[in-house]
């Protein structure tokens, strides 16, 4: 019996200088008249003026506007269901708290889901889950595809830079959760879709490769945007996201499971793909240039993240995700990296 891939994609991508101020129109040219928009803590100041002048402006009717700060599943169900019934579409705007919740009400509502970021911090604005609190423990759940992904690259340039080197390190990573991920199909542990291993592989060597001065570049933040944007597909066609999350991921999640203090996703996760490329000796120096070049490496020297919390990540990696068979699924790799650790001259000055 013949199968075939039935998949969501965004029907709207417009990133560029002053999106924001294009919202309206840009909502009014797919029919759509009834929004609410959800902002992350703050944004409304910030924004706010500038997103609700312009729909105004196209005529679309705003049934609500709030902060939200939330990520429980309870909040986020309560929040769903009290969207009056005309809303087309959810608007999340902001970060990764605010895009969660929204995509997640609007795939509870079956309403349109409209991604507008504001940071590159991960490929979070366009995939099809949802980070949440589920009994209090950070958990990934099925979502809403984005109908639409606005991006204004004139917001991502005034967020802290820790936000741009978070996007590099989830962005980058790809290429070790890849070798992963075909890895595992070597093992007998999975198949791979040569579809979503291309979108992904395709994604990230378009970004590696794109010249810069400053990763404040328009050329710069554009290429981000599209190549996270191009994961997320990769995740809608694998149906998992495994094209995108590998071992470094789950050092990062093991990471997040016992860190009073977490540093950012995309900033765990890129040390973790420095680590792993040298654990499978793959593309270590695509991945040195890309992340001393941005400054990655600079960046992530001033935090202090320890050596000894990245090795009991290292051992924690496989209870994160048991039914995965990545590199640390196999101690004879756990055990190298754990060498590597404290053996490798860059991980040396960037782990204290």
């Amino acid at each position: 019996m013949f199968t075939e891939h039935e998949i969501a994609i965004p029907s709207v991508l417009k990133v560029g200088d002053g999106m924001l101020g294009n919202m309206g129109e840009i909502l009014k040219s797919k029919d759509i008249s009834h929004v609410v928009l959800y902002f992350g803590n703050g944004l409304i100041d910030l924004f706010g003026d500038r997103v609700v002048n312009s729909i105004n402006e196209a005529g679309i009717k705003i049934h609500e506007m709030k902060e939200l700060d939330s990520v429980d599943i309870d909040d986020i169900i309560d929040l769903a269901f009290s969207v009056d019934n005309e809303v087309q579409a959810i608007c999340g705007i902001g970060g990764g708290k605010v895009i969660d919740a929204a995509k997640y009400a609007s795939y509870l509502r079956k309403m349109q889901f409209i991604s507008v970021p504001t940071s590159t911090s991960s490929d979070g604005f366009t995939s099809s889950s949802a980070s949440l609190l589920v009994n209090g423990k950070r958990t990934s759940v099925p979502a809403k595809m984005a109908y639409g992904i606005i991006v204004d690259t004139g917001v991502l340039k005034t967020a802290p830079v820790k936000f741009i080197h978070s996007g590099v390190g989830d962005l980058t990573a790809k290429i070790t959760s890849l070798y992963d991920w075909v890895y595992e199909e070597q093992c007998g542990a999975t198949v791979v879709d040569d579809f979503a291993l291309m979108i992904a592989k395709k994604a990230v060597n378009s970004f590696v490769r794109t010249p810069f001065e400053s990763i404040t570049d328009e050329l710069f933040l554009k290429e981000l945007v599209d190549s996270l944007a191009m994961s997320g597909i990769a995740n809608e066609i694998a149906g998992s996201s495994a094209p995108v999350s590998g071992s470094e991921h789950l050092i990062s999640h093991a990471l997040d499971s016992f860190l009073e203090r977490p540093e950012l996703h995309g900033v765990q996760v890129g040390i973790a793909t420095y680590l792993m490329a040298l654990v499978q000796e793959h593309r270590v120096e695509r991945i040195k240039k890309i992340f001393t070049d941005t400054g990655f490496f600079d960046y992530v020297e001033t935090l202090g993240m320890k050596k000894e919390d990245y090795k009991k990540a290292v051992d924690m990696a496989p209870l994160v995700k048991p039914h995965r068979h990545t590199y640390l699924h196999e101690e004879k790799y756990r055990e190298k990296a754990k060498e590597l650790i404290d053996s490798d001259e860059i991980l040396n000055k960037i782990l204290v």
